[in-house]
């Protein structure tokens, strides 16, 4: 009897299904068992192939050989993984292997992994499809009793190779004419650069406000506050200083009279299920995690722990199929800080909402919840415990019943201009009592008029006004985007789209990238110093700012996204013909290379130093990098790099702020922003002295005494073009 080889995506999920099917016996790169063969990738093992496969002129970047199209895009295999594509080809190519079982991501991304893999090893027997949303023991059993077959998903391998095979047509050509065109090391993309763009927007937004005094009247009386709002619009702020003066003096020693008290009873319902996105939102803004930080955190929860859902989804409902697993979930939850929490809610019936459960609402995946698999939390790492307390805390927030109080709006009339004050009731907790003692964590208070106890009040009744306040203001510019807000940017960046369908489109789909890849996205801006960090701040670098006014403008808007989107949501449906849209695409990037190369515009590096490159003899570009500051050659080719200063965990002993470490040699020493300085042999000698073990990051300071070698990039055509960049004499 012939086996069935099952594909995973990686080493950790091989293991747990190996383990269930009874694949024991060790093999190179698998497991094997009596029926089954289990075997992984990991993530991506073939891609596209770089464009110096197509001929010898690729090898140098001159702008005269642009476009790059080749007719038919091949795929090679990624050079770091391929003893493991070597592993997976020989199992594919046994002859007692009869059909192949897909166990990748259930995803767009997920069918390309193991697609590609198989067309490069020239697989041909049948294909079958395991689709599960969680890496439980249960999930795996259920989606291996309901195998689907191969040609089911043949729609949506179409769909993702035509969106990898859009992006290297457009994002390497654009990239190496933008290089060769300015002579420095810029890049473009369809994601990269209207995220890059939504930065640069804001901080000319921020740059170009002009602040606007403004004044409000707030009468203090017995037990509460009042604030002046304007009968003729509702506002509360009056921008003219002498009339607000005068309105003051006009109202002192005049005493107010209750006009109205209306009284109205209020529901606030749960908050949504966690997608990836809007977690990623709340740990930055609480934990000030990064969107790469929690999705890693997320994969160990899901794949190690095995704790919660899928996480890579961009759905925050359920399907109807996941109701009836709620309670067993809410039992297994119930422990340490949640215990009294999940059983107050078994206590009741569980009636889930549309604002839960609806079908139309799931495509590959549901939101985020966790698990039935039994938790142990003095094994998590505190930052994986902070993860799953919010998942928790969400899940049972969204089956409890709503926060209802009674809001009362008092209004007075103080010689015929109006005040009001407001007051809340708390009548029943419902959903807030799992966030009681902590801020909800989909909360960001910013209340012009404060909520306070109010005393109980009759209409007509008299006030005394014991005090009226006069209280200058200025009116503020947008923030600075954070990775909490960008990401909510790149998630619904429609309003910057005026096509009504397109916008549709963007809000439908998932808007700029996707969960699984807006954290990599916004990574690579920061590691190519297009933006930096300043806090948990996003600020645009020179280099940045300088990208975005010399890419087309097609490229720096979401419509592009959208309009792409539209047709591969066709493509995956079958209704749509892939030829026709990759046409489309290489006649876009003729398009887009013809701007680059007739553009009069120019590049200029703002932040050359003095220091020579020892290697080139050109000028070192200073830049901050992803934990430091070091000085990097403006010739790509060249790639030198040295460390300047590294962020250290060492803490200050003045104020208690993280330190940097900079120098050479003996001469290492740590410097805070509050002005204190240590030498790197004081600051061992005093900790060793202190007994403790030392608070620094001791991988990050080898990192910097190493000078600090370059991230590695991520695993895409780009990014190893990119790597490979030749620029010419």
């Amino acid at each position: 009897m012939g086996k069935s080889l099952v594909l995973t995506e990686k080493p950790s999920v091989g293991r747990d299904i190996a383990k269930l099917l009874g694949c024991n016996q060790k093999g190179n790169g698998c497991f094997i068992g009596s029926r089954y063969i289990v075997t992984w990738a990991l993530g991506h093992l073939v891609t596209l192939a770089d464009p110096e496969a197509y001929g010898e002129k690729y090898k140098q970047w001159r702008l005269e050989d642009l476009p790059m199209l080749p007719k038919d895009m091949e795929l090679v295999v990624i050079k770091e993984t391929s003893k493991q594509y070597a592993a997976v080809k020989q199992l594919l190519r046994q002859p007692d292997v009869e059909e192949l079982i897909i166990a990748t991501d259930a995803g767009r991304e997920g069918e390309l992994v193991a697609r590609w893999i198989i067309g490069k090893a020239g697989w041909k027997k049948p294909i079958k499809r395991l689709w599960i949303s969680s890496q439980t023991d249960k999930a795996i059993r259920e989606g291996f009793n309901n195998l689907k077959p191969g040609k089911a998903y043949e729609s949506l391998y179409a769909a993702a190779e035509c969106r990898a095979q859009a992006d290297w047509y457009v994002g390497l050509n654009v990239t190496r004419a933008l290089t060769c065109k300015y002579n420095a090391q810029l890049s473009a993309g369809r994601v990269q650069t209207p995220t890059l763009a939504l930065v640069v927007e804001r901080e000319k937004e921020i740059q170009n406000f002009i602040p606007k005094g403004y004044w409000t009247i707030n009468a203090r009386v017995q037990g509460f506050s009042l604030s002046w709002q304007d009968k003729s619009n509702g506002q509360n702020r009056m921008f003219d200083q002498k009339k607000a003066e005068q309105l003051v003096q006009k109202l002192r020693r005049h005493k107010g009279q209750v006009a109205e008290i209306k009284k109205e009873a209020k529901k606030e319902q749960p908050p949504q299920a966690y997608d990836l996105t809007e977690l990623q939102r709340d740990a930055n803004r609480k934990y000030g995690f990064s969107a790469k930080q929690t999705s890693s955190i997320m994969q160990q929860l899901y794949e190690q722990h095995k704790l919660v859902t899928y996480p890579r989804t961009d759905s925050r409902y359920l399907s109807e199929d996941i109701v009836p697993t709620l309670p067993e979930r809410l039992k297994t939850i119930a422990v340490g800080p949640y215990s009294e929490l999940a059983r107050r809610v078994l206590r009741t019936k569980i009636t889930p909402t549309k604002r839960l459960v609806d079908n139309s609402k799931v495509t590959d995946h549901h939101a985020i919840i966790p698990t039935e698999q039994t938790v142990f939390l003095n094994k998590l790492s505190p930052e994986e415990a902070k993860i799953y307390d919010l998942i928790v805390r969400r899940f049972i927030a969204v089956l409890s019943p709503a926060f209802e109080y009674e809001q009362t709006t008092v209004k007075v009339e103080i010689q015929g201009e109006l005040f009001t004050a407001k007051g809340k009731i708390v009548k029943q907790k419902g959903w807030r009592s799992v966030y009681e003692g902590r801020e909800a964590a989909d909360e960001e208070a910013d209340h012009e008029e404060q909520e306070q106890n109010l005393p109980d009040l009759q209409p007509k009744q008299t006030l005394e006004v014991l005090d009226l306040k006069l209280l200058p203001g200025k009116t503020k510019p947008p923030k600075r985007y954070t990775e909490a807000t960008l990401l909510s940017a790149m998630e619904h960046p429609g309003q910057r789209v005026n096509d009504e369908a397109l916008r549709e489109t963007l809000e439908k789909t998932s808007g700029l990238g996707t969960p699984a890849t807006r954290a990599d996205i916004i990574e690579k801006l920061f590691s190519s110093f297009y933006m930096e960090r300043n806090g948990k701040e996003i600020v645009p670098t020179s280099k940045g700012i300088q990208l975005i006014g010399l890419v087309p403008s097609e490229l720096k808007s979401p419509e592009l996204t959208a309009k792409w989107e539209q047709q591969l949501s066709e493509i995956s449906k079958g209704r749509e013909d892939r030829q026709r849209f990759i046409q489309g695409i290489k006649s876009y990037a003729t398009q887009l290379v013809s701007e680059v190369s007739g553009s009069g515009q120019t590049y200029r590096h703002d932040n050359m130093t003095r220091a020579k490159c020892p290697e080139c003899g050109k000028f070192l570009l200073q830049v901050k990098g992803k934990r430091g500051e070091m000085l990097v050659c403006q010739d790509r080719e060249c790639g030198y790099r040295q460390g300047l200063s590294v962020q250290s965990n060492a803490r200050c002993p003045q104020c208690h702020k993280k330190m940097k470490l900079q120098g050479e040699g003996e001469h290492k020493i740590f410097t805070c922003a509050c002005g204190y300085r240590e030498k790197l042999s004081a600051f061992n000698k005093r900790r060793e002295q202190e007994g403790s073990k030392g608070s620094y990051n001791k991988r990050e300071v080898n990192h910097y005494l190493q000078k600090q070698e370059k991230d590695a990039p991520l695993n895409t055509a780009l990014a190893d073009a990119l790597a490979k960049l030749n620029l010419p004499k």
